[in-house]
């Protein structure tokens, strides 16, 4: 379905012109491609209709109101967005160029850009559009029989060794990793234990319906759909996997961007003012939350999108709380920025569990990747802070930092993984 609305140092990414933050370390010496003509001073964009794919998922909603609040147009280019049924689908259409752009998993780029699972191609990572808010959710089934959170789970798997099913996105993507590593933390191997599927988001509370998935992790509104419908119950959420973690962010292929800079920085800026507004205030999120319910978007009732997005979350069990660390879009700029650690990451995610068979050159492929000098000109013009460093700290579930500077010994250091490859497909 279409649709086309109206309504830290060393990284050569860095922008070279000026010094975006205090403390900033210098940057390379050079010019790249996508800065080229930026630097000629011609910044009118290359290309003014821009196709962004996006998945009915309540973290698409900055690239919509974007389109939708007319923000795209303020800044000389047009969204033409494009819903989509699959990350596969996503995948192949950012890999032919049907789509110009997506809203599009973190892991998934970097898959492609590796060749990991499907076709080879050089991916950018432009922006982050989100940090937390997707989910981890076992069946009534499982819930009955003590399966409420991890530990139930383990318990469960431990006592009653039967075929379990538990379902993810995409292989290289963010809820395979959120499922993986929330597993793992608690002594569960998510391949020897299970077998894992991947499933399309809104098809996840179907199939554990069926009875085929015992447990799924995904985005919302899924996660609370399911639990408004009476089919599953909420066991964990990636926030308390990762405590702001990066989502989804917006992707292209490397050679768009490299011939579209222009186009890919007006865009970023009408996806950052968006970003800005969803954060403003609770009566954004609310408009924001009824506006991508409709049908040509995610296509569900606004309390499934609103409830969660404004932080208030139920277990399905009786227990409600509000999450401080709920899906948030901007964050003064700290969401959106292109971590190079947050792209390493992955891979060594991916290295962990077998996706690639050897160690890659984690710090040059997210300098290849994560394209941080484009961002910091897109935010200079909105007077958006970025962050000293290109590596960020975090302390994930089971009390492992990442901070980036080890990728393979972190990889490596993990009790649960599996380093020799495994059969990856979408």
């Amino acid at each position: 379905m279409e649709c086309n609305t109206l309504v830290d140092s060393g990284d050569p990414n860095r922008d070279e012109r000026r010094p975006l933050s205090e403390g900033s370390a210098a940057p390379a010496a050079g010019a790249v491609a996508d800065s080229a003509a930026w630097a000629q001073g011609s910044d009118a964009p290359e290309k003014k209709t821009v196709r962004i794919g996006f998945m009915p998922l309540t973290d698409c909603a900055s690239v919509v109101m974007a389109s939708v609040l007319g923000l795209d147009r303020r800044f000389g280019v047009q969204i033409a967005l494009s819903r989509e049924t699959s990350w596969a689908g996503v995948r192949d259409k950012l890999v032919s160029g049907d789509l110009d752009m997506a809203q599009v998993l973190y892991g998934l780029v970097y898959g492609v850009h590796l060749g990991v699972g499907g076709p080879k191609k050089d991916m950018a990572v432009l922006m982050t559009l989100n940090q937390n808010g997707q989910g981890l959710t076992v069946s009534r089934q499982l819930a009955d029989q003590g399966a409420v959170d991890g530990a139930g789970l383990a318990r469960l798997i431990g006592a009653e060794r039967r075929k379990y099913t538990f379902a993810q996105t995409f292989p290289t993507g963010t809820h395979a990793m959120w499922l993986y590593y929330w597993l793992a933390s608690h002594g569960v191997d998510p391949f020897s234990d299970a077998k894992v599927v991947t499933v399309a988001p809104r098809q996840m509370a179907a199939q554990m319906r069926s009875g085929k998935v015992d447990a799924f992790s995904v985005g919302e509104p899924w996660n609370h759909r399911a639990i408004i419908d009476g089919i599953g119950v909420s066991a964990a959420t990636s926030q308390q996997v990762w405590p702001d973690h990066p989502e989804k962010v917006l992707g292209s292929s490397a050679a768009f961007v490299d011939q579209h800079p222009n186009s890919c920085r007006a865009v970023m800026m009408a996806v950052l003012e968006a970003s800005r507004w969803i954060d403003a205030s609770p009566q954004n999120r609310q408009r924001a939350a009824e506006t991508i319910a409709g049908s040509a978007f995610v296509d569900t009732s606004v309390d499934a999108i609103s409830q969660r997005m404004q932080g208030r979350y139920q277990d399905g069990l009786g227990r409600s709380w509000h999450d401080p660390n709920a899906m948030q879009f901007f964050a003064d700029g700290q969401v959106n920025y292109p971590y190079l650690s947050d792209g390493m990451w992955f891979l060594t995610q991916h290295k962990r569990w077998g996706l690639i068979a050897q160690h890659p050159d984690y710090l040059n492929v997210a300098k290849a990747v994560n394209r941080t000098r484009l961002y910091e000109q897109a935010a200079a013009q909105l007077g958006v802070a970025v962050p000293a460093s290109a590596v960020r700290r975090s302390r994930l579930i089971d009390g492992v930092v990442w901070d980036g500077s080890d990728p393979a010994a972190y990889a490596d250091g993990f009790a649960v993984r599996h380093p020799a490859p495994l059969p990856v497909a979408a």
